[in-house]
């Protein structure tokens, strides 16, 4: 566990230097294939770090169009699938409170694309690692509208990554 300091500098720095103890590895669906990246995950004394870096989305090519990506981990436990129904096997939000959309443990901030590449950090204490290793992390068509029940009309699933312990790979 990475100890949460005073001196914001400080734990930037600790976070910069230590190893990730669960990784997800990004792939995007068949309509997607481009889509790659990681998503980390470091366990604080504050709550679990999410550092995600992600290549290969898609690039609106309207100036104020769209490319903005919901970012949720979800119940299941693998991103099989097909071209007509990519990742169906993740089930839906990872939701162990029963918390109303977007208080779910695994509503997370979403992914701004910058030219089809995005990089996200946050701090959560909605879950532990331990929670959501076994999990999927799905990367959504559309962002989260934060409103809408069940899942944000946060559109087709687009990309997937298995959660997994780093001493496990």
């Amino acid at each position: 566990m990475i100890p949460f300091v005073t001196n914001k500098s400080d734990y930037i720095r600790e976070l910069a230097n230590a190893k990730p103890q669960a990784i997800a590895q990004i792939r995007g669906s068949a309509k997607y294939r481009g889509i790659h990246g990681k998503v980390l995950f470091y366990q604080t004394n504050r709550g679990v770090v999410v550092v995600a870096e992600v290549e290969g989305l898609p690039i609106s090519p309207n100036t104020c169009g769209s490319s903005v990506f919901a970012f949720h981990i979800h119940e299941g436990n693998s991103c099989s699938g097909n071209g007509d129904m990519p990742f169906p096997e993740t089930k839906g939000h990872y939701n162990p409170n029963d918390c109303p959309h977007p208080e779910h443990a695994g509503d997370l901030p979403p992914l701004f694309g910058n030219n089809g590449y995005a990089f996200m950090a946050v701090l959560t204490n909605r879950f532990t690692i331990r929670n959501v290793v076994g999990r999927t992390i799905i990367i959504h068509a559309q962002s989260d509208d934060f409103r809408t029940q069940p899942s944000g009309d946060s559109g087709e699933k687009i990309a997937c990554g298995e959660i997994v312990s780093v001493s496990a790979q």
